[in-house]
């Protein structure tokens, strides 16, 4: 049996990641995200690693899927967000049964269409962002998705807003300006800002009933939701593999900090993959939800660990080391939900032993 390691998309992806994105990746943080890096990943296979090989994709194991997301984030987050966008309504549509899912899972799945997000807002209940409504035999969006990520840079979206039963309605529709839909300006973002990440006002916007492709009840879907949302993602683990190969390049001093960084973090890693390994999705979100702030904790270490080691010169903007630090505030809460928030702030609290400031 091939060694996992060895599979073909995650040779290709961590090429793809030395040769193109890390180099690019200072360039890209400070002028945009180029379609070249766009239409490698199309050509490369990444976009489909996940989708059924009955629909055009390469039906990889899990393992791989996650290995794959953590090396493009290794050579640049910027890159790894826009694609990652792509990855939920794949997932979603593969395990779907809707009349969409044959008319663009092989569209996805081969890269020629790329898909964005527009459902985390569904988080915040009990306010409801958007509101879902029946109309006209298919449903009408209103309200305002305060993030979308790869504004002109995706084909679609998956939409999703909360009806007057509090039932979660997700549909696909064209990711451009249409009747019913307007995007802001692109929005200033500490890292990750060449994302296209932009608001959406939506007034009105229709929808036809096939391409609507799942319809749950809220508190069942965010039963869900908080089961995903505990696990450590694995751009935490690649941006933070690229902190310790800057860090190890810095100086005698700083290659011994980065190695004992580096064993303490493979264990996290190691120990955070075998519990998304586990069958039961439901179960365990405690010890998932703790492991994923133990590496968010690594992360930061190591990214300030980068910086200190850097001196000065590593607050320049032309310096990888600020840059990586930036991305780690913003990988503390892309993907938070309101339990990982709390559990969050309790376990940054001072404990009953600290001692009081002089």
């Amino acid at each position: 049996m091939e060694d996992e390691q060895d599979h073909p998309l995650l040779v290709r992806a961590r090429r793809l990641s030395e040769v193109l994105l890390a180099p690019a990746a200072q360039r890209v943080d400070q002028d945009g995200l180029p379609a070249a890096h766009l239409d490698e990943l199309r050509a490369s296979g990444l976009l489909g690693a996940s989708a059924p090989q009955a629909y055009g994709g390469a039906g990889v194991p899990d393992a791989v899927a996650r290995d794959i997301q953590e090396a493009l984030a290794t050579g640049c987050c910027t890159t790894w967000f826009v694609q990652a966008q792509h990855q939920s309504p794949l997932r979603l549509l593969a395990a779907s049964d809707s009349p969409a899912k044959e008319r663009l899972l092989p569209e996805l799945a081969s890269g020629r269409v790329m898909a964005g997000v527009a459902y985390a807002h569904v988080r915040s209940f009990p306010r409801v962002p958007v509101r879902a409504t029946a109309d006209r035999g298919g449903w009408r969006f209103d309200g305002t998705v305060p993030w979308y990520t790869g504004w002109k840079l995706n084909d679609v979206m998956l939409l999703a807003g909360v009806d007057a039963d509090d039932e979660v309605v997700f549909a696909f529709t064209e990711a451009g300006e249409q009747p019913g839909l307007r995007a802001s300006e692109p929005l200033r973002l500490v890292a990750v800002s060449s994302s296209r990440t932009v608001s959406l006002r939506l007034d009105g916007l229709w929808v036809p009933p096939e391409s609507v492709v799942l319809r749950v009840p809220r508190e069942r879907w965010a039963v869900t939701d908080l089961a995903h949302a505990s696990h450590v993602s694995p751009a935490v683990f690649g941006v933070a593999e690229a902190a310790l190969r800057l860090l190890e390049e810095t100086g005698a001093e700083a290659a011994a900090t980065a190695r004992g960084l580096r064993a303490e973090l493979a264990l996290v890693r190691r120990h955070a993959y075998a519990l998304a390994d586990r069958p039961e999705p439901d179960h365990g979100v405690p010890e998932r939800t703790a492991l994923r702030l133990r590496a968010l904790d690594l992360l930061r270490t190591v990214t300030t660990a980068v910086v200190v080691a850097g001196g000065g010169r590593t607050t320049g903007l032309d310096h990888p080391a600020q840059r990586l630090a930036r991305e780690s505030l913003f990988l503390l809460v892309q993907g938070q939900t309101a339990p990982v928030r709390r559990a969050h702030l309790a376990s940054l609290a001072p404990g009953p032993g600290a001692a009081a400031p002089p």
